[in-house]
């Protein structure tokens, strides 16, 4: 199984994530440019976290006028899974890949803290190695977090059970005071129609040591590669 890590100028969680694919995983993981217009031979893609072309105009606009957002495009259009991580899942909804927006924070501020977030469905590639209602802590660093969606995109992601994480506290209860950046019905990530592509803002490629502070992103990653090899 091979794995693409995508870069764009800008990105700045590239190394950690091929990091924790590659050296903790050990799976055949390799970066992927902005300006390669195929991704042909590959398994998976992962869009790293960080600042796409310096989020100008809108967090993660000007990433989806790359050659390879549009390899992207005709590789979920197979079928074939793509996850966003922070910068990433702002590029896929900017893509229209994924459902709704990320907005700035109801803070107005940049947050940089642990959270915990619940496993809201395990009926994906994502998640279906961990039990539904699981609590995970995984860090979160960003400006532009807050998901929103209207009411109509809402409504038909619960009803399709594609709320991939929902942010919670320790215990696993979903409040106002869990929530780090105001995102509508407390949603840390979500998926595409056809379940084959998500997003999350939490950054689980910056919780795979124990040295820095927790494994949980491991055990999120783990549920994904496990999927995806069966």
């Amino acid at each position: 199984m091979k794995l693409a890590v995508v870069r764009f100028p800008g990105s700045n969680c590239d190394h950690d994530l091929l990091h924790a694919l590659k050296f903790r995983l050990g799976f055949d993981a390799e970066y992927v440019w902005w300006g390669k217009k195929t991704l042909e031979g590959y398994d998976m893609a992962f869009l790293s976290g960080g600042f796409s072309f310096g989020d100008y105009l809108r967090a993660g606009a000007i990433a989806t006028l790359t050659p390879v957002m549009g390899a992207v495009t005709e590789f979920a259009g197979k079928g074939k899974p793509v996850l966003g991580i922070c910068n990433g899942f702002q590029i896929l909804t900017e893509a229209k890949l994924l459902p709704g927006a990320l907005l700035h924070n109801s803070s107005m501020k940049f947050i940089c803290d642990d959270v915990n977030v619940k496993v809201e469905t395990a009926n994906s590639p994502f998640t279906g190695k961990l039990p539904k209602g699981e609590v995970l802590s995984m860090p979160v660093a960003h400006m532009e977090g807050r998901y929103v969606a209207d009411d109509v995109t809402l409504k038909k992601l619960e009803v399709e059970d594609r709320v991939l994480l929902r942010y919670c506290d320790a215990e696993g209860l979903v409040d106002d005071g869990a929530n780090p950046n105001g995102s509508i019905s407390g949603i840390a990530g979500v998926l595409s129609e056809k379940r084959n592509v998500a997003g999350l803002m939490p950054h689980p490629e910056r919780a795979c040591e124990k040295l820095l502070g927790g494994e949980d992103g491991i055990k999120f990653l783990q549920s994904i590669v496990g999927q995806i090899q069966g």
